[in-house]
């Protein structure tokens, strides 16, 4: 009985431990904060003039291009 016991606590952690492992290596909060941010950040260029010489333009399709980035690079870690 106290074998039985032991058996199913140790089962208990394990399965705990792999969930929090699992959870780890998949949950991205600076890769997300990172992408919110850079969608703050487009939100606000959109909204300014265009009388930059293009520039805005420039920085849109960058930012466009940063989140892509950030997106794969959350895809790759399993993230999503």
């Amino acid at each position: 009985m106290k074998t039985s016991a032991i058996r199913k606590v140790l089962l208990g952690v394990a399965i705990t431990t792999s969930m929090g492992i699992g959870y780890a290596i998949g949950a991205q909060p600076h890769m997300d904060e990172s992408l919110a941010m850079l969608q703050s950040a487009r939100a606000e260029l959109t909204k300014a003039t265009p009388n930059k010489g293009g520039h805005r333009e420039r920085a849109l399709g960058l930012i466009d291009q940063a989140m892509g980035e950030v997106r794969a690079g959350i895809a790759f870690a399993g993230g999503g």
